[in-house]
C-alpha cells in the first residue's frame, strides 16, 4: 500500500491509499479519483515528503522516559480519517454528523447498491433508506432511469483505512 497526498484542479489537497503505483496511475487515466471536497476528476500528486520511523531503541521504555514524552497526539482528522478521528473544523464536524445520520437511517447494501436501488425504484423490493457503492457507469445509468440516487461525500466505512 502506498499514500499519496492529492491535489486536485481547484486547489483542494487530501491524502488518499492505493495499492500501488500503478494502481493510481490506472485510476487517474480513467478519472475514477474524485476530489472529496468538490467531487472534481482532475488529481494529481502533490509534492509529499516520506513518513520514516525512527529506530526502535528497545522493547519497553522506563516509566520516567515514558512520562517526559508527555501524552499522545489527538487522532488525525480528516476526509479519509477513521472513526476515532476527532473532527478539526465545522465543515468536517458536519460531514461526521451527516454519515452518522446516514448509518444510523439507513441500510448499508455494499456492491448491491445499484440493483437495490433499481428494485425498489421498480417496485419488485420494499422501499427503504439504503446507502453503498456503484461504478460510476451504474451511477449514471440509475440517474438517467430516473432512479432518485446522490452521492455522499465520504466513503463507507469498510472502505477506510
Amino acid at each position: 500500500m502506498i499514500r499519496y497526498t492529492l491535489r486536485c484542479a481547484e486547489g483542494h489537497d487530501f491524502d488518499s491509499w492505493f495499492q500501488s503505483a500503478d494502481s493510481f496511475d490506472s485510476l487517474s487515466r480513467t478519472n475514477m479519483l474524485t476530489c472529496p471536497d468538490c467531487g472534481g476528476t482532475r488529481i494529481e500528486k502533490s509534492l509529499m515528503a516520506p513518513q520514516v520511523r525512527p529506530a526502535r531503541r528497545r522493547a519497553t521504555m522506563p516509566d520516567e522516559e515514558t512520562a517526559a514524552r508527555g501524552p499522545k497526539a489527538p487522532p488525525v482528522a480528516g476526509p479519509q480519517a477513521g472513526p476515532l478521528a476527532t473532527p478539526a473544523d465545522e465543515r468536517e464536524r458536519a460531514l461526521a454528523a451527516l454519515r452518522a445520520h446516514v448509518e444510523a437511517t439507513s441500510d448499508y447494501v455494499g456492491l448491491n447498491f445499484a440493483a437495490e436501488a433499481r428494485a425498489m425504484h421498480e417496485g419488485t423490493a420494499p422501499a427503504r433508506s439504503i446507502h453503498g457503492e456503484a461504478r460510476l457507469d451504474e451511477a449514471k445509468k440509475l440517474i438517467e432511469d430516473g432512479v432518485p440516487v446522490a452521492p455522499l461525500p465520504f466513503l463507507p466505512r469498510s472502505r477506510t483505512n
